[in-house]
């Protein structure tokens, strides 16, 4: 069974439009869309296109809306009880955050994404460092792009070489107190590393930004993805099988990976196709939302006069 009616709040990604229109359609949900302002002529044309394929198609062209880009539309759709059954923000944290605080109808949250990737000293540089750089700068505006690396402090003889393959691509890094003492050390200097401040821990970059933080192991990672991650995507980059499995069963996010970049999580790299965001809490989808997540289901029940002793 379709959800029903499905609110979608969402920044400045134009692309979000049809995508989300799509899932509603072919899932039989109606939809009321709600764009950023820096989006919304390229929204509306968008949404014209959608009425007139609709209209040719002989669907129903009210199952679709497209709010303006009012603050005050955001709040009639945030309290829409009764006529909206679930809302979805797609964005930053600021608005999850908002949407959240002001929401009267059920919310599932997606979007915001506060990665770490714990590397320990099994694995080497030639292959560690491919999939941090992957996980950074492919795209660094994304949800799912490298926040924080967690550096081992077996690994911190190799800082220097992670400093120069991050500056290397224009990545500003902002390193921990033990990090830093060691980079003080070092005849490499860029303008491009700082020492970290408290407000770069728990920080969702969306930018060539990226903490470095120095833990004395496996243990100390997962503390410190459990105290700042938004459950979103967390990695381990290890040979060690022991520490391998107790990061998969203690990290609590959506997606954990292991050797391999968290850009990968996506609707699209997970087989589901367009995607109508990344769900982050647990009930009732948890990460890449698909299709199959815009539907619940209901019991048909038949008998045949049976009563219930």
């Amino acid at each position: 069974m379709p959800l029903g009616v499905i609110g979608v709040i969402y920044e400045a990604r134009p692309n979000v439009t049809i995508d989300v229109f799509a899932l509603a359609l072919r899932s039989g949900n109606a939809l009321v869309l709600k764009g950023g302002s820096d989006a919304q002529d390229s929204n509306q044309a968008l949404f014209q296109l959608i009425c007139a394929s609709l209209a040719a198609a002989g669907l129903p062209v009210a199952a679709f809306a497209l709010l303006g880009s009012a603050r005050t539309e955001t709040t009639a759709l945030l309290e829409a009880e009764g006529l909206v059954d679930i809302v979805i923000p797609r964005g930053s944290q600021g608005l999850i955050q908002y949407v959240r605080a002001h929401a009267k109808v059920p919310v599932i949250e997606t979007g915001a994404g506060i990665v770490h990737t714990y590397w320990d000293g099994t694995l080497p540089p030639e292959e560690a460092l491919p999939i941090l750089l992957n996980a950074k700068t492919r795209r660094p505006s994304v949800c799912n792009s490298l926040d924080c690396l967690l550096l081992d402090v077996d690994n911190l003889p190799r800082l220097g070489a992670v400093v120069r393959a991050f500056v290397a691509h224009e990545v500003e890094l902002f390193l921990d107190v033990k990090a830093w003492e060691v980079y003080q050390q070092q005849e490499f200097r860029s303008s491009l590393v700082k020492e970290a401040l408290p407000e770069h821990f728990g920080c969702e970059f969306l930018s060539l930004k990226l903490l470095v933080h120095v833990v004395e192991d496996v243990d100390s990672a997962i503390a410190q993805i459990d105290r700042y991650s938004s459950r979103h995507s967390e990695a381990i980059l290890s040979h060690d099988a022991a520490a391998v499995a107790q990061f998969l069963t203690h990290v609590d996010a959506a997606a954990v990976y292991v050797n391999t970049s968290t850009a990968f999580t996506d609707g699209e790299q997970f087989g589901l196709g367009a995607e109508i965001g990344i769900s982050t809490q647990k009930l009732h989808a948890r990460g890449p939302m698909g299709l199959e997540a815009l539907c619940s289901y209901k019991w048909q029940v038949f008998g045949t006069g049976q009563v219930r002793a």
